[in-house]
């Protein structure tokens, strides 16, 4: 259509598969091609750079934003974008054939491909750096890290490498290993803006919210309106508490960007937040934009689900709710059938008489106590409750538990078959208990002094059955919220990443229901070892609901735990505004708004869940 002039029809097309296939970067670059026909620079600019930021080898999406940005007389940008292209141009054609690989989802035929340029030139930078990114893909970072760590060491000048291996001690949560990283980056520009915006990201994540702050202002003094920035510097204000400071950083970023989506979605992921009509009618101007991003578009819709459901517009709200996730769940390879298969994996690799092993297995320190579930069933208040006794620590959502699972799942090889959960009935009782005690080494950086500390991160529930054999004296206490409120609550919540049964409300129903049997199976095999704590109770009785969880974790009763909500800590969940508040039954039933439209939902869950919860 392009090459007959029919251009309308074109971009009819091309708009139709993007909605399909958000991420697939040719139809992007052949936007960029048509765009460029159409004689639209920014557009086509616009849709280049989100092709090569899906598919950075693309090499005539870079040519055709150099060929922009020297019409535009653009020179520094033309320079970024020329040194960028002859990279690409120099790399061996094996590695350029991985990276299109990556971008497209063939994850495992990338990595044999690079592992086999890497077999031939087992020193080249760049090959380290593509199969780095395929580990970080695949949830493999130990070995994302050491192939990082490598590149460093082999060519401390590649400045992106150590910008990579930065990032990927962030995800391993070696806050302060990174932050010597990231000072030593600094130290090389210190006016740097990007390296100036990694340090003070780096800084926030150890707690140092003053100097991050301080570096964010050192940005802004420079770039004033610059929306990444402003917008970091929301979060960071928004953990410490400070929410109108907060609200003010967002509202800047708007207003030098109205199309930055995630300074919407930001303002709106506060909770206690209300859109004006005027921002409402901003992102309804750029919901109907049509070079928006899909990123800013996901951020909008979720933005707008939530400004139209605090209106009571309960029908517009839920359409942008869905929307949202449809975006969502077009970039997710989820598959529900997939994730019921390794529930029952569970089951069988932990059976009774593998969890009869356990007394004589593992680390027996007793200062972990995890806090699972779904994410919004209440597991940041039950944080809240505890981090605020005298002798526990709170940290944050901790990933080396699911990193643990992913090394044993592998076996020795990124991509090898599954070895995880069979291999535990092959592991020695040493094997474990190494295992428990690296897990308290390598988690000590997050805590502060107490006897116990708190590990939250929700999906932990999977794992159970290897968090009892390593650490056998570990408490778990499993947040349950009623299925329709968690169900809900998790479908209409952007989450960052990992939690992506939540983008269809009949995966999120099958995922409740594929939880529920496996928290029963781990009652069967460990009776009396979990404490589940059903959010509705701690609403309607909150001491008694706090000296139950305190009598089962050992703990003597501390008043400052029934008034959670004065104590003073960094939070960085989507409900750090509203455990800061005493508590409210506000959102327990939000759910009901939407009801004759949660059929889908009501199905997947099954007759046997709705009869138990009564849910018509």
């Amino acid at each position: 259509m392009r090459y007959l002039g029919r251009h309308d029809e074109a971009l009819l097309t091309l708009t139709e598969l993007q909605k399909d296939n958000p991420l697939f970067s040719r139809a992007f670059q052949e936007e960029g091609h048509l765009q460029v026909a159409r004689v639209d620079q920014a557009a086509a600019l616009k849709a280049y750079q989100q092709a090569t930021r899906l598919n950075p080898a693309l090499l005539a999406s870079w040519k055709g934003q150099l060929a922009i940005y020297n019409q535009q007389q653009n020179q520094a940008a033309a320079k970024q974008i020329k040194l960028q292209l002859d990279r690409l141009s120099q790399l061996p054609a094996p590695l350029l054939a991985a990276m299109d690989l990556v971008a497209q989802g063939k994850l495992l035929r990338a990595e044999d491909i690079c592992r086999q340029f890497l077999q031939k030139a087992p020193r080249h930078i760049e090959g380290m750096r593509v199969l780095a990114d395929i580990g970080v893909k695949l949830g493999v970072l130990d070995d994302a890290e050491f192939l990082l760590e490598s590149a460093v060491l082999m060519s401390p000048d590649d400045v992106q490498a150590r910008i990579e291996y930065i990032e990927v001690l962030r995800k391993r949560q070696k806050f302060d290993l990174a932050l010597m990283e990231a000072e030593k980056l600094l130290a090389t520009n210190p006016t740097n803006p990007q390296f100036q915006s990694l340090y003070a990201i780096v800084c926030m994540q150890t707690g140092d919210y003053t100097l991050a702050l301080e570096y964010f202002d050192r940005i802004l003094a420079v770039v004033p309106s610059d929306a990444g920035t402003l917008t970091s510097k929301g979060h960071a204000l928004k953990t410490i508490g400070k929410t109108e400071d907060a609200i003010a950083s967002y509202r800047e970023s708007i207003a030098h960007h109205p199309d930055h989506g995630e300074a919407y979605f930001s303002l709106a992921n506060l909770k206690t937040y209300r859109f004006s009509d005027a921002e409402l009618k901003m992102m309804q101007d750029q919901d109907d934009n049509p070079v928006s991003t899909p990123s800013d578009r996901t951020h909008i819709k979720f933005a707008l689900g939530k400004a139209y459901e605090d209106r009571q517009q309960y029908d517009l709200s839920f359409d942008q709710y869905v929307q949202g996730n449809a975006i969502k769940k077009g970039q997710s390879r989820y598959s529900t059938e997939q994730m019921l298969e390794e529930f029952e994996a569970q089951k069988r690799a932990c059976n009774p008489s593998l969890m009869a092993r356990r007394n004589r297995t593992g680390f027996n320190a007793p200062d972990p106590i995890f806090i699972t579930g779904l994410p919004r069933a209440g597991s940041t208040l039950l944080e809240q409750i505890l981090a605020s006794h005298s002798q526990v620590d709170g940290t944050l959502e901790l990933p080396n538990i699911i990193s643990l699972s992913h090394s044993l799942r592998r076996g020795g090889r990124t991509a090898a078959t599954s070895k995880y959960p069979e291999l535990l009935n092959e592991l020695t009782d040493k094997q474990l208990s190494d295992m428990g005690e690296k897990y308290l080494i390598d988690t000590k950086i997050h805590r502060a002094g107490a006897p116990f500390f708190i590990d939250k991160m929700p999906n932990n529930f999977r794992h159970i059955g290897l968090i009892k054999l390593i650490l056998p004296n570990a408490k778990i206490i499993d947040a349950r919220r009623h299925p329709m409120a968690c169900c809900w609550s998790g479908f209409k919540q952007l989450f960052a990443e990992g939690q992506e049964f939540t983008y269809a409300l009949e995966d999120v129903g099958h995922y409740y229901r594929g939880y529920i049997d496996l928290m029963d199976h781990w009652h069967k095999v460990l009776p009396g070892e979990i404490l589940t704590v059903q959010h509705s109770q701690v609403v309607d009785s909150l001491e008694n609901e706090v000296r139950r969880i305190l009598d089962y974790c050992k703990l003597p009763f501390e008043q400052s735990c029934v008034e959670f909500h004065k104590t003073e800590r960094s939070i960085r969940t989507p409900s750090s505004e509203q455990v800061r508040q005493p508590i409210f039954r506000d959102s327990i039933d939000a759910w009901q708004n939407y009801d004759k439209r949660l059929d889908p939902l009501k199905a997947s869950l099954g007759k046997d869940i709705r009869d138990s919860y009564k849910i018509p």
